[in-house]
């Protein structure tokens, strides 16, 4: 089994697995939760094979994903690194995003209790709330780190003068986003900020949210209450188009002697040693051949072949419901304190 290396995230300390594991699905949106002895064991099985960062939000479930990680973590939380994330609020109908700062606190004193733990290593504002001045909310954050319960603050879908703007307020660790062979927008403006102040990188969805393991067939076997099923990439309009991605995708692993998961994973590593993708997987075997794809080296040729591919995907990565760092930008600060 390949050996999982460690990295800094940031530049604050942190330091966590070079590939993460994402626990969302274990517990929503991809269909029913899955049994929990199960998902305990892939997650003792992560940890031992030395994938100790380990990430999921209070919105998973709600809540429950975060309860199944604090059964898990019983006799091994200090061998983990342990992200979660608040500012979402409401269950699979509706959503509200908030970042106001007495609904900051009470997020954080409500995950460090379902996941009965004393302090959460990294906390990361899952969505912006444009009604609220970033700084108000980082703030507070700020606070939560003075008092010990939260180590590191992180931002997830955050545009580029949004983490400019908190990171003034108190050094940011990390910001989550999509980065994938098929979702690169980030590259242009986001990336090169948060590598400008020395802000780690997370990579959620690398594997194109299960679309570089399996390609189109992955829609024969989603549950009806997948979400996947309504994002425009799936879509049949646009699937026929996405198939092409994948075909490729699939002959150069197989030139390359590994797997379309491996390769789209070893694509991302390769990008740079401040990016650690986290993607997320229910079966110990999906597990294995993930954390597999640190041991594939991909040449200067390689990377540019299949970069060439990314360019072709068609669809939006949301539909219009759910906020990305698009449209993340709040309102300046001096605008929060007249309205006092």
């Amino acid at each position: 089994m390949s050996k999982v290396g460690r990295m800094k995230l940031g530049s604050q300390g942190l330091e966590v697995s070079s590939q993460g594991l994402g626990c969302m699905s274990m517990s929503a949106f991809y269909g029913p939760p899955k049994p929990e002895p199960d998902m305990i064991a892939l997650i003792h099985h992560a940890i031992q094979s030395g994938v100790t960062f380990l990430d999921t939000s209070d919105v998973y479930g709600p809540h429950t994903n975060e309860l199944l990680l604090g059964k898990a973590l019983k006799g091994v939380r200090e061998k983990v690194q342990l992200a979660t994330k608040f500012g979402v609020r409401g269950g699979d109908e509706k959503f509200e995003i908030s970042g106001d700062p007495a609904y900051v606190r009470e997020a954080c004193e409500g995950s460090l209790k379902r996941l009965d733990i004393d302090s959460i290593d990294l906390y990361y504002q899952h969505r912006i709330d444009t009604r609220v001045p970033i700084e108000v909310t980082i703030g507070e954050l700020k606070k939560l780190v003075e008092e010990g319960k939260i180590k590191y603050i992180g931002l997830s879908e955050a545009s580029a003068a949004t983490i400019r703007r908190a990171h003034a307020v108190h050094p940011i660790t990390a910001v989550q986003l999509e980065w994938s062979l098929w979702s690169r927008d980030v590259e242009e403006e986001v990336i090169p900020t948060c590598r400008e102040l020395g802000i780690g990188i997370v990579a959620y969805s690398p594997l194109g949210r299960g679309f570089f393991s399996s390609g189109p067939k992955l829609l024969e076997n989603l549950s009806q209450d997948d979400y996947r099923k309504d994002l425009p990439r799936f879509r049949p309009e646009n699937l026929q188009q996405n198939q092409n991605i994948f075909d490729k995708v699939n002959e150069l692993a197989a030139k390359k002697g590994c797997t379309p998961p491996q390769l789209a994973l070893a694509w991302l590593h390769h990008q740079g040693n401040d990016v650690c993708p986290i993607p997320g997987t229910t079966k110990i075997e999906n597990f294995n051949q993930n954390i597999g794809a640190l041991s594939v080296k991909l040449t200067r040729e390689e990377l540019a072949e299949i970069e060439s591919l990314a360019d072709a995907v068609r669809g939006d990565r949301y539909g219009d419901d759910i906020s990305t760092w698009k449209d993340s930008d709040t309102p300046p600060l001096s605008s929060w304190n007249a309205a006092k």
